[in-house]
């Protein structure tokens, strides 16, 4: 009798091991990590960033007063051109300023001024459209634009005597980051004297518009790569 209870207790301490084994293969402990794209104080870590050019059309060089905007659509903004401009007699020239600037917090970037087109909603006259010229400059001097200053003011940009009518292929105007650099222009449109038919164009407007076309450029991008070296001969 007392070895069929030991028989029994050993098999019963056979299946108990059994189950352990059993209840360590099935059950496991569970962990995971994970980790999230921060900007080391909790926010997110990842983004794009902005690029926006804005405009001042003042008389005279911006200050710190003036009023800066977006006008991304034609006609865009409003520039008044100098005493004169609607009544322009051939040989007469009227000049008027624009400044660009990227926005606070905006990347740097390019400026490319393209040829006029008629400004949305305003009437033109074909025949002066036609015969009137234009001409830009630009500088980073704040300078006022002005038939006084047209002639030391910056860098030409279109050159005199364009028609608006006329393909143009300007050099690129640079700006930078965060509102650092401004780029001044001055427009010079002229009636000229000799245009065919100008005693025929008497009463008659244009409203030309012009667009600037701003391009991002990643400055810190730039900087990162280095000019090849020369080959060895």
């Amino acid at each position: 009798m007392q070895k069929k209870t030991q028989k029994v207790w050993a098999v019963g301490a056979v299946a108990a091991v059994v189950g352990v084994g059993g209840l360590a293969t099935l059950a496991a402990w569970n962990d995971s990590e994970w980790i999230f794209a921060g900007n080391g104080d909790g926010g997110p870590g990842l983004g794009t960033s902005t690029f926006n050019v804005q405009q001042n059309r003042d008389a005279a060089p911006p200050t710190a007063a003036s009023t800066w905007d977006d006008q991304e659509a034609n006609p865009g903004g409003e520039v008044v051109f100098t005493p004169g401009a609607l009544n322009l007699t051939p040989g007469d020239s009227v000049y008027a300023p624009v400044a660009l600037k990227t926005g606070e917090g905006s990347i740097a970037g390019s400026l490319e001024l393209q040829q006029p087109v008629e400004a949305a909603d305003l009437a033109t006259s074909a025949g002066l459209w036609g015969a009137l010229t234009y001409s830009v400059k630009a500088t980073e001097t704040p300078t006022a634009c002005t038939a006084a200053t047209w002639d030391a003011f910056g860098t030409e940009v279109i050159p005199a005597g364009t028609g608006f009518d006329t393909a143009v292929a300007p050099a690129e105007q640079e700006l930078e980051a965060n509102e650092a650099n401004i780029q001044y222009y001055c427009f010079e449109v002229t009636l000229p004297a000799g245009a065919p038919g100008v005693d025929g164009l008497q009463g008659q407007t244009a409203a030309p518009a012009w667009q600037f076309i701003a391009t991002s450029v990643d400055a810190e991008a730039a900087e990162a790569v280095e000019p090849a070296e020369p080959a060895t001969p």
